[in-house]
């Protein structure tokens, strides 16, 4: 049996983990901020067998973060936790990204990521077991000029992860970064540009799985778009800038 505690569960990726791990025996800890969509994702993994407690909650809120955190620890001893909240600008245009959206993508990006996370590090140490899934993106792999903000708090979470699976491997602790390319969610729906290798939810919730049982330090698809992140980063800036100035930018 299973406890497994989700962020963002009412929506896109979120929504298709809590699906994948719904099963008999599997216990569920979803959270969002859509009650009536958090509700939704939570009848159908209850029709598959799990049991399913939600809380409607802002990952910004350190201190409710915390208090959920430990309530759901108290009632099942929490195995694995999937960092998964994140929002998008939605916009980029000439304009750039106002001041208000930027911190409020690195608020949620990295700061819901960290007020889900550390709470949980020193319960996984005492235990010397856990898992932690963090939710990056390909995008994180190089600062793409369409979406400064939504790049770089990608970039420090991966970069984060990355660093505690080193740190906390000695401790018995999984920590695997996940880095999708595009996937169908409600961040992608408002891309008006084509998006090469977008993939259903569901089928993104299946590899990130099959990655974290085989305890991957990197889960990256799809493989040719993991490639392309991965040559950006490692080109000349010179060289990529050059490309990237030749993308269009989000309408």
């Amino acid at each position: 049996m299973a406890s497994i505690m989700i962020t963002g569960a009412s929506s896109g990726i979120g929504k298709a983990l809590a699906l994948e791990y719904a099963e008999q025996g599997t216990i569920l800890f979803l959270c969002a901020r859509r009650k009536e969509r958090l509700e939704e994702t939570a009848s159908k993994c209850q029709k598959k067998g799990a049991t399913v407690y939600t809380r409607c909650l802002d990952v910004t809120d350190e201190k409710a973060m915390k208090e959920w955190i430990a309530e759901a620890e108290s009632m099942s001893c929490l195995d694995i936790v999937i960092a998964n909240a994140g929002i998008s600008a939605g916009t980029g245009s000439l304009d750039g990204e106002s001041e208000a959206k930027t911190r409020e993508i690195f608020a949620i990006n990295l700061g819901g990521v960290m007020n889900t996370v550390l709470p949980l590090i020193p319960i996984f140490q005492k235990r010397k077991c856990g898992q932690i899934i963090l939710i990056s993106s390909l995008a994180g792999y190089r600062g793409v000029p369409g979406a400064p903000a939504y790049s770089g708090s990608k970039g420090a979470v991966r970069i984060w992860g990355e660093a505690l699976r080193g740190w906390l491997k000695s401790y018995g602790i999984k920590v695997s970064v996940v880095c999708p390319g595009f996937v169908e969610s409600e961040i992608t729906a408002k891309n008006k540009f084509p998006m090469p290798g977008l993939m259903k939810a569901d089928k993104a919730a299946g590899i990130i799985r099959s990655g974290a049982e085989r305890n991957k330090p990197r889960i990256t698809f799809p493989f040719y778009m993991a490639f392309i992140s991965w040559l950006m980063m490692a080109l000349p800036v010179a060289v990529s800038d050059f490309i990237y100035s030749r993308l269009p930018l989000k309408e």
